[in-house]
């Protein structure tokens, strides 16, 4: 058996079935492959082909390196950046506190400017936190009036405050 001549044929089909186990390329899996077959070459046997043999190899290496401690150390490290990076600054920039503040105007003409009988059931439902029957009660018309005055005041608020969505 070339060895030599082994690697070249087999080396993307080694590094496809790592990547496609382990997520990732790694090529400390791939000479531990290697190796093994190196190590075991007179060991094997014409019971298959030679291709099913190496694939095994590639697949049980890759299998091991996931039980290991080190992969196992290696991913509690990145769940520890991943977290860090994810934190959020909970202090605002001025700039995020002017656009905020913005933004909160815009929204508030929007609702300004809208139909009376539409203003008057987003504030109660939306912003007051009025259920459709209590709206119902309060405004004395039927929940069907209510839930069409809200579709309809939504759609409003939609295409003007469109820029914000």
């Amino acid at each position: 058996m070339n060895f030599n001549e082994l690697i070249k044929t087999n080396k993307q089909n080694i590094k496809s079935i790592i990547r496609m186990i382990t997520k990732q390329d790694n090529e400390d899996i791939e000479q531990e492959v290697y190796i093994k077959l190196w190590k075991n070459s007179d060991k094997y046997e014409e019971r298959g082909s030679q291709k099913s043999w190496i694939n095994t190899v590639a697949k049980n290496a890759s299998k091991d390196y996931l039980k290991s401690a080190a992969f196992k150390n290696e991913q509690s490290c990145t769940a520890d950046d991943d977290v860090l990076v994810n934190i959020r600054d909970r202090k605002k920039s001025p700039e995020d506190s002017i656009l905020t503040t913005e933004r909160q105007k815009v929204i508030i003409d929007a609702v300004e400017n809208l139909k009376p009988k539409f203003k008057e059931v987003i504030l109660m439902c939306e912003i007051y936190g009025y259920t459709y029957e209590e709206a119902s009660k309060k405004l004395n018309c039927p929940i069907g009036t209510i839930k069409s005055r809200i579709f309809n005041a939504k759609k409003e608020l939609s295409i003007v405050l469109k820029d914000l969505m």
